[in-house]
């Protein structure tokens, strides 16, 4: 029973913090079809006004060809649309909703974690080692942000609040050596899950990417499968910007896995959805405000039918 009212918790805050987003595509949906035939005229208003929802053009234009396959010269109401597009979107993101696996013979199972400045990078790191936490694992942080003593600061508390150790090296020292020496402790006191921090890159400084480079090169000494996981966190406040950080990230770190944060804070998640057709990445979590709660496993019918104000 309180698994099943802490989903409906969730569902709601989804809901509420997907309302930007929803009341764009909604709002819009209702404004082009106010009960009218499904002619070419319509479709064409709807392809654009998707595109322009951040959804993708390949996905748009997808959505709407599947839609005049479906209804075309029928009357439609809006709620009709929005049904249908809310049961492609889960179709579309049913492969890519994906929860965090923790491989039991990985001890410690090693995240990386990466993305540009502001992403919500460190605060997602402090979450997911609450959850874990609180599941009775035994889990382990290494502030690998050393340039950042906000970023150090921030995950000491976080781990004074998850009652985490929380694996801190010098002002400005090297963050690869910093990831080495957290493994072998994680390692030593049998921890299930280690969380590394990384310095907020931008894509277009390659001196830190080259430092990430060395960092997974540095953990790979210790396990050749290290970092079993390279977790992208990204801000939905973007919009199509994301596009240009997965695809560097990709290539740069071996990215494995997305958590996508401040849905709450944008009208742009529908890019979501274009990001997974494009990159076939798993999405793990999404994250709609600041508590521990706010940051769940992202599910795709729950999130579809949001997206589009169901």
């Amino acid at each position: 029973m309180s698994e099943e009212i802490e989903k409906k918790g969730w569902f709601k805050r989804l809901k509420d913090g997907l309302k930007k987003s929803s009341s764009k595509i909604s709002d819009g949906i209702v404004a082009i079809v106010k009960k009218r035939r499904l002619d070419e005229s319509v479709l064409e208003e709807l392809e654009e006004h998707l595109i322009a929802s951040d959804l993708g053009v390949e996905t748009a234009a997808n959505l709407v060809a599947a839609l005049a396959r479906d209804r075309f010269d029928q009357e439609v109401s809006d709620e009709e649309i929005r049904t249908f597009l809310s049961k492609r979107l889960e179709e579309i993101l049913l492969p890519y909703a994906t929860s965090f696996t923790l491989e039991t013979q990985s001890k410690p199972y090693v995240f990386l974690v990466v993305g540009v400045n502001g992403s919500g990078k460190t605060t997602t790191i402090g979450k997911l080692a609450s959850r874990w936490a609180g599941e009775g694992k035994k889990v382990r942080v290494a502030a690998g942000d050393t340039f950042r003593a906000a970023a150090v600061e921030q995950l000491q508390v976080w781990g004074e609040r998850a009652g985490v150790p929380v694996t801190v090296g010098t002002p400005g020292g090297d963050p690869a050596g910093l990831a080495y020496e957290a493994y072998e402790t994680s390692k030593e006191a049998g921890d299930d899950i280690l969380l590394i921090d990384t310095a907020g890159r931008l894509q277009n400084r390659q001196d830190l990417m080259d430092e990430l480079a060395k960092i997974k090169r540095v953990l790979k000494k210790i396990d050749p499968q290290a970092p079993h996981s390279c977790l992208l966190v990204l801000d939905a406040t973007v919009g199509q910007n994301a596009h240009s950080q997965v695809d560097l990230f990709q290539k740069t770190a071996g990215v494995t896995g997305l958590v996508v944060t401040k849905l709450d804070g944008t009208a742009k998640g529908g890019v979501l959805i274009a990001l997974a057709q494009k990159f076939e990445l798993p999405i793990h979590a999404i994250g709609v405000g600041e508590s521990v709660d706010d940051l769940q496993n992202f599910e795709a019918l729950p999130f579809a039918r949001s997206l589009m104000g169901l």
